[in-house]
Parts: structure tokens; C-alpha cells; sequence
């Protein structure tokens, strides 16, 4: 069976080939470093790292694009348009490139703690100035821009009277020219449908390059179309991101695109569906942002108890990428037992061994279903990418592998061909693909306890119990950490 990847563009399954066979070109929207990475940040990554390990797992050398959107993303109010990092810079009283750097690097940490694989490049829009502005020239030579005021606006009306402005997000032009919020300085522009591709700085702005058109800043959109472009080139195969960015964004990357390119830029366009939290959609107004530090520390009033970024990695993947996910503490504590138990029966599987010394009694039936059920793992992936079908198929063989534990089924029943099939498809995709790792002790969480330990030992002493100092000495021997005390009164700890 093929991989068939549903087009967004297109509202539909199709069967997946790459432009050039045997390379994958991805290109993934990703995020805008003005302030920490929150719930809304995991699906699309995770979801786009499952597509990545896939891709790579059916033999693609993929080129994973994702960018770094470090300047122009801003709300369209005319002159007086900010950017989102020039204006969060100021309010935490840091250069911007300095806030930048502090969010980027807890943006990489986070997808180290979700085990997202990295892109192969990450590329930002602050170091693609001149790609940016390159791109805009052209738009204006093609006719389909225009400048007021040192800022370049993109004319949509003349594209949709040639082009399918709208196709993707499935919007028309005419409503869109009607609906268009009025905001303040929208006056230079000819419709309020037209987006910036470059804005005049005030003097005041901080973020500000030299161009053509006097000292400004790019607009979101153009920043994604020219960093494509350079790393992937005028199309690629897939195009990624939440299903939010459908409209302005990337309805905006088709059309300056396809106007420099003269192609749409991606052959599939794949986006994941939104989040909510306790059936209400995520956002400042509801009060319900959680970012991840606060997920994975539980320090929230929206929750109960921290969630590991694998149990929130397991939970995501529980459904399929295109439906609404609900995220609430009650489900994700479902999802932390559930995770818990697959794993368990995982670690069962990887110890279980036929028995070599009597002729086992195949239970056929027992084993073909066992076949059946692992090899659905690859139909249910190559049909747009159906995890959850996938996990579904693996709890019920998760009770297969506990009966061969208990004594329940004899393992000989099955061969030894289906045991090592079944072994390798649930490695394969539990670690390879799905990306999930086991519990392991947490460093700063073992140094945590380990000095709570100490303190309770010191005061027991301090009192003269004796027989509780011991005893804690005593029983963290036996788990083998001993405990030394210096002459000064001070003790340290190390694994013996």
C-alpha cells in the first residue's frame, strides 16, 4: 500500500510522490520567539516529527525545513505596526535579539524534552533580509505590489482576478473584501484585503533594515516564501503547520509564491487541527494558555498535576492529527495510565522468548491474528498518517503479551518468526517512529529528593533520633547511594 497524505489544498486523500524520487522536501512554519512556547506549539511539531521519522523509516532522504520567526510578525494597523518581538522586547527591557535567543532556546528545549528529531535546517528571518527583499522586488516587476509611504503592500484583488486566492482556506474574495476588519492606518492600503510584504519603520521601531523602499521590516508571510524558496526551491512536497495559519499565512505564501515561482510552492499541504482546553478553544481572553514549562511542572490552575512530555507526546498521538484535540487534566491522566501500561507490556515483550526445548503446538489463529495486527501498522501510517489506529491494535496485543506473562496463553503457541515480528513492529514504531521513550529517573528530581532526604536526616540528628538518621543512611545503602559526612557537618551523596 502506498502512502496516501490528505491535500489540504486540494480537500482531499492522494497518493504521495515526491517531486524528485527518493527525496522529500518539507518545509514546517515555526515559531515566532516573542515569548515561551505553549500547548498550542506541541501538536504541530510532534505531529510534524511523526511525519518526518516516517518518511525517513519508508526509505526518504527528507530535507526538514522549519523556521525561526525572530522579526515581522505583526498585527496589520498601518504605519504604526509593531512587530512581535520589537514589541515584547521592550516590555521585558532586552535588545531584541537578546529576547530572541532566550526564547529560542526554550523552544529548542522543549522539543528536546517532547524527543522531536531536529530539522535538517532552521533557518531565521532576521538572517534572510535579503532573500526577503529580493522576493518583494519581483512581486513589484510582476505588477502585483505596490509601495505607499516607504511600505509595499500586496495587491490581492489583481491576484484573485487570475489566480485562486482562497482555495486553501476555502474563503472568497469578495467576503474577504467585505469582512476585513477596519483598523487604524489602513488608509495606504488600496483594499483592506492587501497584506504587508514590507513596512516603513516609525523611528522609534527597533528592528529596522535598509532597503529599497527606505528603513522598514518585512511582513510574516514574505519571511516563510523566501526561506522555501532558498532551502527547497521554487516547489516542494510538503508544506506543514497548524491549521490557524491557513488563513492569512499561508494563503498568503501561495500567492507571492506562485507570483515569483509561478508555482504553487508546495505539492501537499498538510495541517494539523486545533486544540482546545476543556472544550473551549485556547487563548488570552479564556485565561486557558498553558505554556509548557507549566504542563511539565503542573503549575497551573487548569491543572492537577504535572504531565510528562511523553505522556502529552503519547496523548497527541492517540488522535488523528486532522481531528480537534481536548486537553484537560482528566484526560491526561487517562492518557499518563494508558501510556504507562503499553509501555509495561512493551518491556514485557522485549524479554519473552519461545521455549526451544519441546515442539511448540501452533495456535494458528492466535498467530496470524498477531501477524495481521503488526503488519497493519504500515497501512494504517500510509493511510494519512492514522497513530491512533495504530496504538488501538497495540492495546489489544498488549493483552496478548500479559497473557503470555501470566501464564495465561503459552508463548509456544505462536512461532518464533510471529514473536520476532511483533518485537520489531512495536520497537519500530513505539521508538523509531512515534518517538516515545520510557520512564527514566529524572536528574534534577533524584538531586531534588536526594537533598530533601539529607535535610530530614540532618534535623532527625539535630534531635538526637538517631534511629531515623540511620535508618534513611541504612535504606538508601541498600538502593546503593551512600552517604558521606565531612567533618565540617556537611554530606554529600553518590551512586556506589
Amino acid at each position: 500500500m502506498s502512502l496516501k497524505v490528505h491535500n489540504s489544498y486540494t480537500r482531499q486523500k492522494e497518493e504521495f510522490k515526491s517531486i524528485t524520487p527518493g527525496h522529500v522536501g518539507m518545509y514546517v512554519c515555526g515559531p515566532t520567539v516573542s515569548g515561551e512556547s505553549h500547548l498550542g506549539h506541541a501538536r504541530p511539531y510532534i505531529t510534524f516529527d511523526i511525519v518526518y521519522r516516517y518518511l525517513t523509516y519508508k526509505g526518504y532522504k527528507v530535507r526538514y525545513v522549519r523556521n525561526i520567526t525572530d522579526a515581522g510578525h505583526f498585527e496589520e494597523e498601518g504605519k504604526a505596526a509593531e512587530d512581535k518581538v520589537g514589541k515584547k522586547a521592550i516590555l521585558e527591557k532586552l535588545e531584541p535579539m537578546e529576547l530572541v535567543q532566550k526564547y529560542t532556546n526554550l523552544f529548542h528545549w522543549a522539543m528536546l524534552q517532547f524527543n522531536c528529531v531536529e530539522p535538517s535546517i532552521e533557518p531565521t528571518a532576521t538572517g534572510h533580509i535579503v532573500e526577503q527583499i529580493t522576493m518583494i522586488e519581483k512581486i513589484l516587476k510582476e505588477g502585483y505590489a505596490y509601495v505607499v509611504n516607504g511600505s509595499v503592500y500586496f495587491d490581492v484583488k489583481k491576484y484573485a482576478a487570475s489566480h485562486d486566492y482562497g482555495k486553501l482556506s476555502g474563503r472568497i474574495i469578495d467576503d474577504l473584501l467585505e469582512t476585513t476588519r477596519e483598523l487604524e492606518g489602513q488608509e495606504e492600503k488600496r483594499d483592506r484585503a492587501d497584506f504587508a510584504l514590507w513596512k516603513s519603520a516609525a523611528p522609534e521601531h527597533i528592528m529596522r533594515w535598509v532597503s529599497p523602499w527606505g528603513e522598514g521590516f518585512p511582513g510574516w508571510h514574505i519571511e516563510c516564501s523566501a526561506m522555501a524558496t532558498k532551502y527547497l526551491g521554487a516547489e516542494f512536497d510538503i508544506h506543514g503547520g497548524g491549521m490557524d495559519l491557513q488563513f492569512p499565512h499561508h494563503e498568503s505564501e501561495i500567492a507571492q509564491s506562485t507570483i515569483c515561482n509561478h508555482h504553487n510552492p508546495a505539492r501537499y499541504w498538510m495541517h494539523n487541527n486545533m486544540i482546545t482546553i476543556n472544550g473551549r478553544k485556547m487563548g488570552k481572553s479564556y485565561n486557558n494558555v498553558i505554556k509548557l514549562t507549566e504542563l511539565f511542572s503542573g503549575n497551573h490552575p487548569l491543572l492537577t498535576q504535572a504531565f510528562s512530555p511523553m505522556t502529552i507526546r503519547f496523548f497527541i498521538l492517540q488522535s488523528h492529527y486532522r481531528s480537534t484535540l481536548d486537553f484537560g487534566s482528566t484526560a491526561l491522566e487517562a492518557s499518563e495510565k494508558a501510556f504507562k501500561r503499553l509501555w509495561e507490556a512493551y518491556e514485557i515483550l522485549m524479554k519473552l522468548t519461545i521455549t526451544a526445548t519441546r515442539q511448540p503446538v501452533l495456535d494458528v489463529e492466535l498467530n496470524d491474528k498477531i501477524v495481521r495486527m503488526v503488519n497493519e501498522f504500515d497501512e494504517f501510517m500510509d493511510d494519512d498518517f492514522s497513530t491512533a489506529k495504530i496504538l488501538a491494535n497495540m492495546f489489544e496485543l498488549a493483552s496478548t503479551i500479559n497473557s503470555f506473562k501470566d501464564k495465561l496463553i503459552d508463548i509456544n503457541v505462536i512461532s518464533a518468526e510471529t514473536l520476532a515480528l511483533l518485537q520489531k513492529g512495536f520497537k519500530t514504531y513505539l521508538e523509531d517512529i512515534f518517538g516515545l521513550k520510557g520512564a527514566t529517573p529524572n536528574s534534577d528530581s533524584l538531586e531534588g529528593v536526594m537533598h530533601l532526604l539529607i535535610d530530614i536526616r540532618r534535623e532527625a540528628k539535630s534531635k538526637k533520633d538517631y534511629a531515623t538518621s540511620d535508618k534513611i543512611r541504612n535504606q538508601l545503602s541498600r538502593l546503593g547511594i551512600e552517604l558521606k559526612d565531612d567533618k565540617d557537618g556537611n554530606v554529600s551523596w553518590s551512586n556506589t
